[in-house]
């Protein structure tokens, strides 16, 4: 059974506004999506989810897949009588929305990838990371994730955005991490990339460890058409640490993507 996921719904619920999904990364809250969706609620009905396990989403217990975690959202759209959308995701929710725009084509009308991979790194990493939160909680990760997640120069200059995000890592179910931690050390979708033919954008950070400009790179290569963006300073969470500039490539992308 899918899980049931906390979500918001903002801006304009009518046939004239596409609706638009953010899917974050792992360890994150939806909130890490609020300044975009300030801007894009204008003129599209936003849908900002917590994966299951995150936020305030149901913990299910035990290994999921990427294919659960994409489940869940289309249960949650179904819910909604959200038939077609616009996906976003970026990290884990950049994996869901590869897997939804190859598996439900006629679903997603474009797919923004942002810090993402088709594949990230050895399986072996993954395990361990999932034991190390099944035994110590998010807060054995927390501190060495948020310095992942935004560069040191910014880390250095706001240190309420470190406490804020840390805050924001050590809040998730560590079930529901660990869980997600199994999903990815089961990705692997670098086969079906020339099967996405929805729009799509993909963006890197050009100071990112986790998915490091070349591995994103990498990512647009296989999506035919895809168009590939770098975005300076950031490292892998850019919507928090240059919310701007990350609202502007999403409503080009959105606006060029049309009604599709």
């Amino acid at each position: 059974m899918p899980a049931t996921l906390s979500h918001e719904v903002s801006g304009p619920q009518s046939a004239d506004a596409p609706a638009v999904v953010l899917l974050g990364s792992l360890g994150s809250d939806r909130s890490m999506w609020d300044a975009q969706v300030r801007d894009l609620a204008r003129d599209h009905t936003v849908i900002a989810v917590d994966h299951r396990g995150h936020g305030g989403s149901e913990v299910i217990p035990g290994p999921c897949t990427i294919a659960d975690l994409a489940r869940d959202l289309l249960a949650l759209t179904d819910a909604l009588g959200v038939d077609r959308f616009h996906v976003v995701g970026l990290s884990l929710g950049g994996a869901l929305a590869q897997w939804l725009a190859v598996h439900e084509p006629t679903r997603v009308r474009s797919a923004a990838l942002l810090c993402t991979a088709a594949k990230f790194g050895e399986p072996s990493g993954w395990v361990e990371r999932a034991a190390a939160v099944r035994e110590g909680g998010t807060g054995a990760v927390a501190d060495g994730v948020v310095a992942r997640w935004i560069t040191p120069g910014r880390a250095e200059q706001d240190p309420a955005l470190v406490n804020a995000l840390r805050t924001m890592i050590v809040a998730t179910s560590a079930e529901g991490y660990a869980a997600a931690c199994d999903a990815l050390s089961g990705w692997d979708g670098r086969a079906d990339l020339g099967r996405i033919t929805c729009p799509t954008l993909v963006v890197a950070g050009d100071e990112d460890p986790s998915t490091p400009p070349d591995v994103v790179r990498e990512l647009a290569a296989g999506i035919p058409g895809a168009e590939f963006v770098t975005l300076s300073p950031a490292a892998h969470v850019p919507t928090v640490e240059m919310p701007e500039r990350v609202t502007e490539v999403l409503r080009s992308h959105l606006t060029a993507a049309g009604s599709g």
